[in-house]
């Protein structure tokens, strides 16, 4: 074999050595940012409406409550609690793992802090036995999950810290308008859908999340498209995305 041979295979070595590193590096960075600073999430259920959509794709950040096992990727099982804790507060949109199914995402917000009482009263809701205002705005029409469109009416709600957001009821529906008092238990918050008659939330199954199941707190929309388009559809963009969706905040 030649000099010049062998000195041809030791630089494509050098070379494959030296991709391999900067993938290895690549994958790290982006282990690192989902990690600990933001997550994306895409919104598959109508639950959110009308704040998200199905198809919407939100970033969550990681930081914002702290860092639990669930904060990583395969929730392992390193410590106990949160690391730099920080507690949500009331208004805030949500991600946590199901306390029924630690390998399960939901997003909601955050409605009832620990000691609260929360109730539901002719769709009305009631934090510590106050009712929480709520205004009427227009009769909307939404999309849910098959493509079906269906009518419903949009109000919007001031919760007792001054955060406002929108929530739909419908009046062909009572699911979850009548409720019990729920006491919220220390270290757990009580969750609800923007969506009142289409959320499996914390009025019914889930009960009350625990502050070491949050993953983070939702921030902005970064991308949105029509259903059942996806966002790997590239050559749907154009009449699919929801382009006054995009980075909007939340």
């Amino acid at each position: 074999m030649s000099a010049a041979n062998t000195k041809a295979e030791k630089k494509n070595e050098g070379g494959m050595k030296e991709m391999v590193v900067v993938i290895v590096q690549a994958l790290l960075i982006a282990l690192i940012f989902r990690s600990m600073l933001f997550q994306p999430f895409n919104i598959p259920s109508g639950s959110m409406m009308p704040s998200l959509l199905i198809g919407d794709y939100v970033f969550v950040s990681k930081f914002s409550y702290g860092y639990s096992n669930y904060s990583l990727p395969f929730a392992p099982d390193l410590f106990e609690g949160r690391v730099f804790d920080s507690p949500p507060e009331r208004g805030d949109i949500a991600v946590f793992r199901v306390p029924t199914d630690g390998n399960k995402d939901y997003i909601k917000r955050v409605i009832g802090l620990p000691g609260d009482r929360i109730q539901m009263k002719d769709a009305v809701l009631y934090i510590n036995d106050v009712a929480v205002p709520k205004e009427f705005l227009d009769d909307v029409e939404m999309t849910r999950p098959d493509g079906r469109k269906f009518s419903s009416r949009r109000y919007v709600e001031t919760l007792p810290n001054g955060v406002t957001h929108f929530t739909l009821d419908s009046p062909l529906s009572s699911n979850g308008e009548n409720t019990a008092v729920f006491t919220v238990p220390e270290g757990h918050y009580f969750m609800m859908g923007d969506n009142r008659d289409g959320s499996s939330d914390s009025r019914f199954g889930l009960g009350a999340v625990s502050k070491d199941l949050f993953v983070g707190k939702a921030q902005i929309i970064f991308f949105s498209i029509e259903p059942p388009s996806r966002a790997r559809h590239i050559w749907r963009w154009p009449s699919d995305v929801r382009f006054d969706r995009l980075m909007n905040s939340l």
